[in-house]
């Protein structure tokens, strides 16, 4: 199931028409995309995964006594759905999940292995752009709802973006709790690393995307034409993702040419760091009670607990 075509040349056309130039990078998540990510996850330079990984075990009997027994899980952004896993193993019976992500192939596929370990689960995959709003197909009101929201993908929103997303899951998830990861690491040895290195992976995940819009928008991109770069900026603290062309290039999208000049980027995707105290103000902004925190041991990386009423 892709994209809607219409949406993805209009969003892709605005975005090169733009300065500086973009490409949404809601649109790195085709199959292949998901795909590599899946494997920059087990990367050793992609360290919040393996941090969440560590926190998320160590905290997850806490969380379920909060929220109790019977509870609906809806994560955003499933991918892979492995953590997930760590909540289910201690969830008081865990009546359903609900994975929403963009890709659907891929979530199919990691939905059937993840059914096939917990029989007693109600799983349902739902085709998702989280980026706006959401309405499920599915009646919440039957009992307690956690929203799940792992991995730095709260850092893709700038924060009045991420004051506006959290503002959508209230809308959709109605009175519930809301279980998100955030990255508050600041390193910028780290970040680059992370954002920049994994042996090819992330390059590869961000080169995907012109690959992608050859496909399905007949862009022409030269792939070889573009190095992929990542940016630690300040004010806000974030790592920006940019595909820079080598040489002079181009592309064309219905009826419309771009040239792209050597030099010139295309900004493809941003993770906004945020350390705790700012990530609760962002919280409260959008109508969510903090109710717990858990930071790593050696800070990069933390869950908030929030309420919704």
């Amino acid at each position: 199931m892709m994209a809607d075509h219409a949406e993805f040349l209009r969003d892709a056309i605005a975005g090169l028409s733009g300065q500086p130039r973009a490409l949404p990078g809601k649109y790195l998540w085709d199959e292949a995309g998901s795909t590599l990510f899946d494997r920059i996850c087990s990367h050793p330079d992609y360290y919040p995964t393996h941090r969440e990984m560590t926190l998320l075990p160590a905290v997850a009997a806490e969380v379920a006594a909060h929220v109790g027994p019977g509870i609906t899980v809806v994560e955003y952004g499933s991918g892979a759905s492995r953590k997930i896993r760590a909540l289910l193993d201690v969830l008081e019976a865990p009546a359903r999940y609900v994975a929403l992500d963009i890709s659907w192939d891929f979530l199919v596929a990691a939905i059937r292995r993840l059914a096939a370990d917990y029989p007693a689960v109600a799983m349902r995959p739902i085709h998702a752009d989280y980026s706006g709003p959401i309405r499920l197909p599915v009646d919440l009101a039957q009992g307690p709802v956690l929203g799940f929201f792992p991995g730095t993908s709260i850092s893709n929103f700038a924060p009045d973006q991420a004051v506006a997303f959290m503002a959508r899951a209230r809308d959709t998830l109605g009175p519930s709790w809301f279980l998100i990861g955030v990255d508050p690491t600041r390193d910028p040895a780290r970040l680059g690393r992370a954002y920049g290195g994994c042996d090819g992976l992330m390059a590869a995940l961000h080169l995907n995307l012109l690959t992608r819009a050859n496909r399905e928008l007949g862009a022409g991109f030269e792939r070889d034409a573009f190095r992929h770069e990542v940016r630690v900026l300040e004010a806000p603290f974030r790592v920006e993702a940019h595909l820079v062309a080598t040489r002079e290039t181009g592309c064309r999208l219905a009826d419309q040419a771009f040239v792209i000049a050597a030099g010139e980027s295309l900004h493809t995707d941003n993770s906004f760091k945020y350390e705790p105290a700012a990530f609760q103000d962002i919280a409260r902004r959008a109508g969510w009670t903090p109710e717990a925190v858990w930071v790593d041991e050696v800070g990069t990386f933390s869950l908030h607990l929030l309420r919704g009423a």
